[in-house]
């Protein structure tokens, strides 16, 4: 506590503390929608779980609130260009920034594949069949179908902030007729040509977040607040135009955004082919978040709308020390309560079943309804223990890495070797995500998968370190 009310009493005054809500509320709200809508059952004899929404159709409206992976990927954004146009005035690099900015979301996943690994190597050798062992790390490990995009947007931050700076709301603009026309394919064929929108469509919400940034600066400019405007200059002022402007940040934009956001909602859902619900329901024709479509879009349109209406009465609040160290606290292991939320499950359900009292009520009855709540709180318990375990791999105090090579030569190496473990940890990630749930693994995680993920996390806490790409001297 004492060192939250430091952290609190150190916040500088022009920060925009909503963002931190928003990364904080949007983080819980998935680990207790994931646990909510989840329906326990056994199949062929083992546990299983699947969504609960194919039988509560009713909920189904409720995920235009729900999902809320476009908020993260919004405040993404604009943390992302905060962090990195510091950087740039203070004389540093794309390169040095990316790099930096790995050691927040790559420690955590590796101490999780890691622990998942041992796990699984220790079942597999007492005798546990290995395809069992794999739908188990599977299910451990769908959170990090997200981590996938977000990496991704993270790496390709530098480029598409400097098309920000140059079109500014031109390029998510561009970004969402690109996955309309994804969505041409999903309806019509080929549906592969949908599988860019994974990409475009979280990199149009993460472009807005760029948008917010600029706007947040201009705010602070007008009214004076050095500190809040990050020193910028004229030159960072951010582009114009119609397109180029910033975000607006007024509760008339927000009501704008948030009924327009809501009439297309309906008309893409009510009249168009797309589902209602904005998460994965068994059955489906198409599924609005895999990837991201044209309704989803739209849903984040609308909660976008709702977030600006909403800035003002809660950065008042916010501007109290118990709501901001609550804040503070979550955020400071926000990435660890979404990695391990889905193996606290694994572990609990694992225990009830040991135990032989595992429920596995009918989805929607008044038994199920009933259990809901010890469920939670149960399931919070482990999440809590697993966090106090492995939460400080993610909230200890970060050094800044070491500036490596000098040079244009030393600089031009530093960015291939960064963007080289990008890609590794890319790929080691996509590969675990993509195999099948049931195929025989030993350590729970595809061979190439791990050794590509732990090249490139490898790769990249040696350039942390400033080992990698030195030159001797000779």
């Amino acid at each position: 506590m004492r060192r939250l009310r430091q952290l609190a009493q150190r916040t500088p005054p022009g920060r925009e503390r909503y963002i931190d809500l928003l990364r904080a509320l949007a983080i819980t709200m998935v680990v207790l929608g994931h646990w909510g809508v989840t329906a326990i059952g056994y199949d062929n004899g083992r546990p299983a779980g699947h969504s609960a929404l194919a039988d509560l159709r009713w909920a189904w409206p409720l995920t235009w609130v729900a999902q809320v992976m476009p908020v993260f990927f919004l405040v993404g954004g604009y943390a992302n260009a905060a962090s990195l146009a510091a950087r740039r005035r203070r004389g540093g690099s794309a390169a040095g920034w990316l790099v930096d900015r790995s050691a927040r979301l790559v420690r955590p996943t590796t101490v999780l594949l890691l622990v998942l690994s041992a796990g699984a190597g220790i079942a597999t050798l007492r005798g546990a069949d290995a395809g069992q062992v794999r739908t188990v790390v599977w299910f451990a490990t769908i959170p990090l179908w997200f981590l996938v995009a977000y990496v991704a947007v993270v790496a390709l931050t530098p480029p598409m902030y400097a098309l920000h700076r140059r079109f500014g709301l031109a390029v998510p603009t561009a970004l969402v007729v690109l996955v309309a026309l994804g969505d041409l394919g999903r309806l019509l064929g080929p549906a592969a040509l949908a599988d860019g929108n994974y990409l475009f469509g979280w990199l149009a919400v993460h472009q807005v977040g760029f948008a917010w940034y600029d706007a947040a600066r201009a705010d602070a400019r007008r009214t004076g607040d050095a500190a809040g405007a990050g020193a910028a200059d004229a030159g960072e002022a951010g582009p114009r135009g119609l397109f180029r402007r910033g975000l607006p940040l007024s509760g008339r934009a927000g009501a704008v955004l948030l009924g327009g956001g809501l009439v297309a909602l309906v008309l893409l859902t009510a009249v168009g082919p797309y589902p209602v619900a904005m998460l994965h329901v068994p059955g489906e024709r198409l599924d609005n978040a895999a990837p991201p479509s044209l309704a989803l879009m739209a849903a984040a349109a609308t909660q976008l709308g709702l977030i600006l209406l909403l800035r003002c009465p809660a950065g008042r609040r916010l501007r109290r020390s118990g709501p901001w160290q609550a804040v503070l606290a979550v955020n400071a292991v926000v990435l660890t309560l979404f990695l391990w939320h889905l193996t606290a499950a694994v572990l609990l359900v694992g225990l009830l079943d040991a135990l032989g009292v595992l429920p596995t009520p009918p989805v929607g009855s008044a038994a199920w309804w009933a259990w809901r709540v010890p469920w939670l709180l149960a399931l919070a318990a482990v999440l809590a223990v697993l966090v106090a375990v492995f939460g400080p791999v993610e909230a200890r105090t970060r050094r800044p890495s070491a500036t490596g090579p000098a040079g244009a030569g030393g600089r031009r190496l530093r960015a291939g070797l960064a963007v080289a473990g990008y890609a590794g940890v890319l790929v080691g990630l996509l590969l675990n995500s993509l195999a099948p749930k049931t195929a025989p693994e030993p350590l729970g995680l595809p061979a190439p998968a791990l050794v590509a993920y732990l090249a490139g996390a490898g790769l990249l806490r040696l350039l942390r370190s400033g080992r990698a790409g030195r030159r001797r001297p000779g």
